[in-house]
Formats: structure tokens, C-alpha cells, sequence
């Protein structure tokens, strides 16, 4: 019988972060300051981030370590399974092997948390108090909602207003149990529904966190 699963123990997860950075053939073209269309700096970050993220976004190491409190809560759903997609090889009739990851078995229902885990763990240890950010479906905002939780952090998700009805039972229940604050988008509260000329989306609510 062909294999179709491929399980993980939690003793096989891995202890360090991948950088594709480091095997790329040219570097990366440097991310550029909106105000005056140079290349940010470390400096232009700090307002949003905490040291130790920025200097991982300008990394170019192949390896970056996973701190231990995050692999702890990374192994309350990781390792994730991993599925050959044999039928969908048959229907497209390649020689190729297919292969897809199923995130859906975390606590947000998606791979977002794996992120969200992280920074808010750099923040913590950076001394922040307060994550503020913007969701639209709600993957983001459950996610960020949960691990503000875990580690004792207060949360503010801007939301795009219309999608409230679209959001997921399963991140609904999480940002309920996680209490966030959440705050709808400035532009669409005003209007109490879509506006035809300015149609709602991600970078409205976005606009609000800042």
C-alpha cells in the first residue's frame, strides 16, 4: 500500500529556523523606505519591532535558532502532518511527487500561528506590553489574540468591519476566550456598511493601527 501520511514525532521537530536567505544566488533586493525611497534601515523598524526581529528580517544566516518556551508551544499542535497528494498526481497524470502541508490542525485553524508564536515571544522579551494589529477574515487576529494570552500580553485587533459575519466558528471562539480588544476600522464604522468608492479591505484596518 502506497504511504500517503508522513507523521512527525515531537522529538523529530526541528530546533532552528530556515533562512532561505543564505542560498540564494544574488541577495535580495533591500527593502525600501516609503517616506524617501531608500533602503531602511535598522533605525526606520525600531518603532514597530524589537531589535532581535529586525536583526533576523536582515539575516543571512541558513540557521536561526527556536528559542525553547517557543518549541514548547509550537508541540502543542507540531509537528503538523505532512500528505502526498497521489490522486492529484494520477489526475494530472505528471511524474512529479506532490506534497502539502495540513495547518489546519492548530488552535487558529491555519498555519498563522507558527508566526504569531514567535514575535510575540521576541516582544515579551524585548519588555513590550501591547501588540496592536489589523485582521480581515480573523486568522490573524485569533492567532495573534492566542499567543498574546499565553504569554500575558494585551492584544488590539482592528478588523475589517464586513468580514465579521465570514469569520470561522474556530477563530470566533478563540479571540472570545483570548479577549482581545477589537476595534472595527474607523472608515467602515463611519459608514456602517461598504461603501461602493471605497470598497472595504486588509490595508483600511491596517491604516487604523497606526
Amino acid at each position: 500500500m502506497n504511504q500517503i501520511k508522513y507523521l512527525l514525532t515531537e522529538g523529530q521537530m526541528p530546533t532552528d529556523w530556515y533562512n532561505i536567505q543564505a542560498d540564494l544566488p544574488v541577495p535580495l533586493p533591500p527593502i525600501l523606505n516609503p517616506g524617501n525611497g531608500q533602503p531602511i534601515a535598522p533605525a526606520d523598524l525600531a518603532p514597530l519591532f524589537p531589535m532581535s526581529l529586525i536583526e533576523q528580517e536582515v539575516s543571512q544566516e541558513r540557521w536561526i535558532g527556536i528559542p525553547d518556551q517557543v518549541q514548547s508551544i509550537y508541540q502543542q499542535w507540531r509537528p503538523t502532518p505532512l500528505y502526498r497528494a497521489r490522486r492529484l498526481e494520477q489526475a494530472l497524470d505528471t511524474p512529479a511527487k506532490i506534497y502539502y502541508k495540513y495547518e489546519g490542525v492548530s488552535p487558529a485553524g491555519s498555519h498563522k500561528p507558527n508566526t504569531a508564536v514567535a514575535q510575540a515571544y521576541y516582544n515579551k522579551q524585548a519588555g513590550i506590553k501591547r501588540l496592536i494589529t489589523e485582521t480581515g477574515a480573523g486568522q490573524w487576529g485569533s492567532s495573534l489574540a492566542f499567543v498574546g494570552a499565553l504569554f500575558g500580553l494585551e492584544v488590539v485587533v482592528y478588523m475589517v468591519k464586513v468580514d465579521q459575519p465570514t469569520i470561522d466558528p474556530q477563530q470566533s471562539l478563540l479571540t472570545k476566550t483570548s479577549q482581545p480588544k477589537l476595534v472595527f476600522s474607523r472608515l467602515e464604522k463611519a459608514l456602517d456598511r461598504p461603501s461602493p468608492t471605497t470598497p472595504p479591505s486588509n490595508g483600511t484596518a491596517l491604516e487604523n493601527t497606526s
